[in-house]
């Protein structure tokens, strides 16, 4: 399979796909396709593993598009204003999501819910409770918000970032949360009250607006209704 991410603001991925190559993606996530992709909707994991995907944000079906005949185009763009990343990942090598990251993938690509052992951070830790593993082998789309940025932690390193900027990470990144320090911080700093904590070796993505972020703003811009 070859593929093209095209676009700046609201990107697509368009794959092409030769005679039996085959890619799922989460339910709606498909542009355009040319007429020789069948698709086939199913629940991959069985009853279980669409409840785990429903609860780590994507739908609890799957569609399959297959190629047949000939040589054939599929596109899945984006939903939100973003970014989407193409990661291969190796027989074995994960990656933790964002709620809602997977596009599009291999039909060898693992999906299952991830959560957050730690109680303070399943409690307070927002999205971080509940999270997307994604395994391989094969290639996965990732849709993220705005602006990525990538950082390579050395082992013991540590970022803190607002929960929602978390966009995924290596599975051998520590997650965790912490509270913010120091009383004035927490009335006034408009960060709230625990912010994440991911500590290397690994490497973590961040995005530069959350679509909670974007959806608050463009909500405070909503006019309201008067008696």
């Amino acid at each position: 399979m070859q593929y093209q991410i095209k676009g700046d603001t609201l990107p697509v991925a368009i794959c092409h796909l030769s005679p039996g190559e085959s890619l799922i993606s989460e339910a709606g996530a498909m542009g355009w396709m040319s007429d020789n992709i069948i698709m086939d909707t199913n629940m991959k994991g069985g009853l279980f593993g669409g409840i785990g995907r429903a609860f780590s944000g994507e739908s609890v079906f799957l569609n399959t598009f297959t190629c047949q005949g000939s040589d054939g185009i599929i596109a899945f763009p984006s939903s939100v204003p973003g970014k989407i990343i193409a990661r291969h990942l190796a027989p074995g090598e994960t990656i933790i999501c964002q709620k809602g990251a997977f596009l599009a993938g291999d039909p060898s690509v693992e999906l299952k819910v991830h959560f957050k052992k730690r109680l303070g951070a399943g409690l307070f830790g927002g999205e971080g409770f509940i999270l997307q593993r994604i395994t391989g082998p094969g290639i996965t789309f990732l849709e993220l918000d705005g602006h990525i940025e990538e950082y390579s932690l050395a082992p013991g390193q540590r970022l803190i970032a607002d929960t929602g900027s978390v966009a995924f990470f290596d599975a051998s990144v520590h997650f965790d949360i912490q509270m913010v320090k120091g009383f004035k911080n927490i009335l006034f700093g408009g960060e709230g009250l625990f912010l994440t904590t991911l500590t290397g070796p690994g490497k973590v993505y961040l995005q530069s607006m959350p679509v909670q972020s974007l959806a608050s703003r463009i909500l405070s811009f909503m006019p309201t209704s008067s008696k």
